[in-house]
């Protein structure tokens, strides 16, 4: 019995020999961390503000009735194209019911004065032919028939603008809603029977179409408060339209607002810049369209790129890592330059041909990427 716990123990201790043996030589026998290494190239460097916004036209107005009413008739759509002083749509006009009775009585009023002052008329004519009154007499009975004349038609005139919105109709009566510029109806907001009222100190009025001119579209934007001091009205800029893929439109810039807008906790400023759009291309009001707006450039810069960089915990400083030789690498501090947020142009602390390490430790993996991409 006690021959074979002998054996026994013998056999543990055996194997864990072996253990220990085998534990010592993996790890003497694993192999070194390598790093890849990258150098320092010569590229150019372009930084860029992107100003997110809208392609909206330049000219844009609304159409509103002279005179409230219903809308009778609406003779175009959304999307059409009209020319300056086309119609667009009538008004039916409801009458206020007292002021048309009141209008009623005022003609009736006046139409008794301009008899009354037409008999008279005839009267003195009679007698100034006579030689009975003086001609001053009867000029001033020709002035008061005159005058009550006119009274008469105007207070005629006003009855039938109450009743129908004009005197005669035609193109110019306050009834007809007629285009103010060349354009695109950009939408109708109403529809015939709807009840419609005029722009007053009070109320905006109701409006009966938008129209604008497509040809002319101005891109509204924002940008940052710390791209915005080096914007200058003038400079030509790139908008790119969200609709339309592959495709830049050259604008150039017309305005930087002077006050910023807190947003989001950011401080925005709004910029506006006039579109080149040309006529192959259809263009919709109110496209999303971010405008890319060359900052700074510079060309044959000495750079790395950003992803090399290290920043010390303490003083935030950059940093990179060269390599030596033996798996050796000293730290080396750099002063930065432009940036792209891709490269970024070195100044000082890096020389063209240093090896510069990169985070990332070297695997198989990498190395037969390295390979297919060669």
């Amino acid at each position: 019995m006690k021959k074979t716990v002998k054996i026994i123990a013998v056999i543990v201790v055996i194997l864990l020999l072996a253990f220990v043996l085998k534990y010592f030589k993996d790890a003497n026998s694993k192999g070194i961390e390598e790093f890849k290494v990258e150098s320092p190239f010569y590229t150019s460097i372009n930084t860029k503000a992107v100003a997110t916004g809208k392609l909206n036209p330049e000219e844009e107005i609304e159409l509103k009735p002279q005179i409230p009413g219903i809308v009778d008739k609406i003779l175009v759509e959304e999307g059409d194209k009209v020319k300056k002083g086309d119609l667009i749509a009538t008004i039916r006009v409801v009458p206020n019911e007292q002021s048309l009775v009141s209008a009623s009585s005022r003609i009736s009023s006046t139409k008794l004065s301009f008899e009354n002052a037409k008999v008279l008329y005839n009267r003195n004519k009679a007698l100034f032919e006579k030689g009975v009154i003086s001609k001053q007499d009867f000029e001033n009975s020709e002035l008061s028939y005159n005058q009550a004349k006119e009274t008469y038609g105007q207070a005629q005139n006003d009855y039938q603008i109450i009743k129908r919105g004009s005197i005669s109709g035609g193109s110019s009566a306050n009834t007809n809603i007629v285009a103010q510029i060349p354009g695109t109806i950009l939408e109708i907001p109403v529809r015939e029977g709807d009840q419609v009222i005029q722009s007053n100190n009070f109320n905006a009025g109701t409006t009966i179409a938008t129209i604008a001119d497509m040809s002319l579209m101005i891109f509204e934007g924002k940008v940052d408060e710390a791209e915005v001091g080096k914007l200058k009205e003038g400079k030509i800029i790139k908008v790119v339209l969200g609709a339309i893929a592959n495709k830049e439109f050259p604008a150039k810039l017309t305005f930087v607002a002077p006050k910023g807008i807190e947003e989001n906790g950011a401080v925005q400023f709004t910029i506006k810049a006039d579109v080149e759009i040309d006529s192959t291309t259809n263009i919709r009001a109110g496209y999303s369209a971010n405008a890319e707006i060359d900052i700074e450039a510079k060309d044959s810069v000495l750079a790395i790129r950003e992803a090399l960089l290290q920043y010390n915990r303490i003083t935030e400083k950059p940093f990179v890592e060269i390599f030596e030789g033996d798996n050796k690498y000293r730290k080396e501090n750099v002063e930065l330059g432009l940036s792209d947020g891709i490269n970024v142009e070195i100044l000082e602390g890096v020389k063209e041909g240093d090896k510069i390490k990169v985070w990332n430790k070297a695997s198989k993996d990498n190395e037969d990427e390295d390979e297919d991409e060669n």
